[in-house]
């Protein structure tokens, strides 16, 4: 299986490891280096193309592929044929090869023909192939998820490949006490994986929804679009239509009157002409009415300008939810926090508190404070500016959380939040802390409710990536939760946080 997948990691000009693979218009990768190379000899016969399929190109754009890049990365870090040809190469018998299995339980292999079958008769036992797929699998899996494979931790020189090596050769290597448990990789592997695939299943269900409500709508408003369209271009048409028929009236009216004034003309002399003019002239009148044969231009403007930026807008009223308008309950402030005339942002103030009536529901230690609007169903979705600012929290509380005296922001205490800390960390307030993976300063955070399915998923809001979730069944009604940290008098974290309104 490692010689299959190395095999689709080549590149077929260097037969090497990709380095750098790019693709430019068909389906093969090359090392940039490779196909650059190979195209600078084709240079003076004018034309580049792929070695693979030898399809043509005339100006073709390298893209690179960082999907294939991450795949190779981690294919280097890990070599998985040499740790399983190493493994391989201590089989007990060669000529049952074949019929081999692998005992998860003594983590051994086992031959049907050449050990006692009995002896393994209540033991998990699978294939060597899906043994093996299990172990590439955990070669690959995070720090995180090996910590659960009880592997100790290595000394700081101490490379991962080192450590996936001794992971595998642990794994693979015989044991003579036949009362080992399973280990818990695959235990995870054996039990969770319906339940991983119900939840993979579920979510590709659900994205297939989203999608399929965003192409529904486009449809119905392309057709929608080209429905009024067609109604305006007949409605012009008929309205030229029937002022050209007028027109044509309008000619034959004239028509009519040249040929009474020729009458006329061949009628009488001159004298008698110009002396009955008048009363000639009244009787064309009476047959030539006045047209206006303009008519107003087709409104194309109406179908151009701006165009995807008009659907769009049309679209943002179909999505749910979006930025809610939320506002901040006053009654509910610290009393050293400002709030702004209409309640969408809160700031520290460097001075004395302020003179506000006490109760039972306002915060009196820590400068914090709660939304005007609380929540015990629904999906719900709120953004909130963060820019600026060395240090805030922001997430949900209960209704029922303490206010009074210090308080520790914690899911046991009724608070899911994540907070901004020591100018540039970012961690989810669980038990301890858990340190954010934040690439670059957040602007903006966005925070996702869904009431029933208790998940409470907090996100960049620039571009929606994926900070952290909470998974907890809420038991009562939960409202949004603030924190704008306090202000320091060299002037740090005085901007205020402010809930973001999206307005069309």
């Amino acid at each position: 299986m490692a010689c299959c997948l190395k095999d689709e990691l080549l590149c077929s000009i260097c037969l090497s490891i990709y380095q750098d693979p790019v693709s430019f218009g068909c389906e093969h990768y090359f090392c940039r280096s490779c196909i650059t190379e190979h195209w600078s000899r084709q240079e003076l016969h004018g034309v580049r193309d792929c070695p693979e399929c030898r399809r043509t190109f005339t100006d073709p754009l390298l893209s690179p592929s960082l999907k294939l890049s991450n795949i190779v990365e981690r294919y280097s870090a890990f070599p998985l044929d040499a740790i399983l040809n190493a493994q391989r190469s201590s089989y007990p018998c060669k000529d049952h090869e074949k019929v081999k299995l692998f005992c998860l339980t003594d983590k051994s292999l086992v031959c049907f023909f050449c050990d006692e079958p009995a002896l393994h008769e209540q033991h998990q036992v699978t294939t060597i192939d899906e043994a093996y797929e299990e172990i590439q699998v955990a070669s690959l899996l995070s720090p995180r998820a090996a910590d659960t494979l009880s592997v100790p931790h290595s000394p700081l020189g101490q490379s991962s490949s080192n450590i996936t090596q001794r992971l595998i050769a642990g794994l693979l290597q015989s044991s003579s006490s036949s009362s080992f448990s399973t280990p818990p990789f695959f235990r995870l592997s054996t039990s969770k994986s319906p339940f991983f695939q119900s939840s993979a299943k579920s979510l590709r269900a659900t994205i297939g929804d989203a999608f399929e409500r965003l192409h529904r709508f486009l449809r119905e408003r392309q057709k929608s679009m080209l429905e009024e369209l067609e109604m305006d271009t007949a409605r012009k048409l008929s309205d030229i239509e029937h002022k050209i028929q007028r027109y044509s009236q309008q000619l034959r009216d004239v028509k009519e009157g040249i040929q009474i004034l020729q009458e006329r003309l061949n009628e009488t002399g001159r004298h008698d002409f110009l002396e009955g003019i008048a009363v000639t002239s009244e009787r064309i009148k009476g047959k030539i009415h006045e047209t206006n044969l303009t008519y107003e231009d087709f409104p194309t403007s109406k179908y151009m300008g701006p165009l995807q930026y008009t659907i769009w807008k049309s679209l943002f009223q179909d999505i749910s939810p979006v930025p809610a308008p939320l506002t901040l309950d006053p009654i509910t402030a610290h009393q050293r926090l400002i709030l702004s005339d209409d309640c969408t942002i809160v700031a520290y103030g460097n001075l004395h508190p302020q003179p506000l009536q006490d109760s039972p529901r306002r915060f009196d230690v820590e400068v914090s404070v709660l939304g005007a609007e609380g929540f015990v169903s629904g999906v719900h979705y709120w953004e909130v500016m963060v820019s600026e600012k060395t240090q805030w929290m922001i997430g949900v509380a209960h209704e029922t959380v303490s206010r009074k005296g210090s308080i520790q922001i914690q899911p046991s205490r009724g608070f899911y939040c994540i907070v901004m800390h020591d100018g540039n960390q970012y961690s989810a307030c669980t038990e301890p802390w858990t340190r954010l993976n934040v690439k670059s300063k957040l602007e903006k955070v966005g925070v996702y409710l869904d009431y029933h399915k208790g998940l409470l998923i907090f996100y960049n809001a620039d571009d929606m990536s994926w900070l952290y979730t909470y998974r907890e069944k809420f038991p009562a009604k939960v409202f949004p939760y603030f924190s704008p940290g306090q202000s320091h008098a060299n002037g740090k974290n005085v901007q205020p946080l402010r809930i973001n309104t999206v307005r069309l």
